[in-house]
């Protein structure tokens, strides 16, 4: 027997609002699915996010709070966490005074769906 996992990304229909469509699957056969689950758990625990759905895209991209942070390779969670939703809570607020309603939609939704990763730094 095998657990298989499906996902996409982007939006099938054509024309669509995304250059690409992807369709996904991994199949694992079911003895190795303990194996599977605890390297998950793992990397869930190394960077924080137990109560979050993985995306590795997220794990690995670059983000600029953490370049304007001073020694953030230094701090601790709490302290990274903290300085970053300082810096994007001010960034926020620049947004809503320049008067850029859709870019600053776009920002705050970005923030929230990043926001469990901006501790993350390899």
């Amino acid at each position: 027997m095998y657990l298989c996992f499906i996902d996409e990304s982007g939006i099938s229909d054509i024309p669509g609002n995304t250059s690409h469509f992807i369709l996904a699957g991994l199949s694992v056969p079911i003895w190795h699915w303990k194996d599977c689950d605890k390297s998950i758990e793992t990397i869930r625990k190394r960077y924080a996010l137990e109560n979050s759905e993985i995306h590795v895209a997220w794990i690995l991209r670059s983000y600029l709070e953490q370049t304007r942070i001073p020694d953030f390779d230094r701090l601790d969670y709490i302290q990274r966490r903290s300085q970053v939703e300082s810096l994007r809570k001010g960034e926020l607020l620049r947004l809503q005074r320049v008067g850029n309603p859709k870019l600053y939609k776009q920002t705050k939704k970005n923030y929230e769906k990043t926001k469990n990763y901006v501790t993350v730094k390899e």
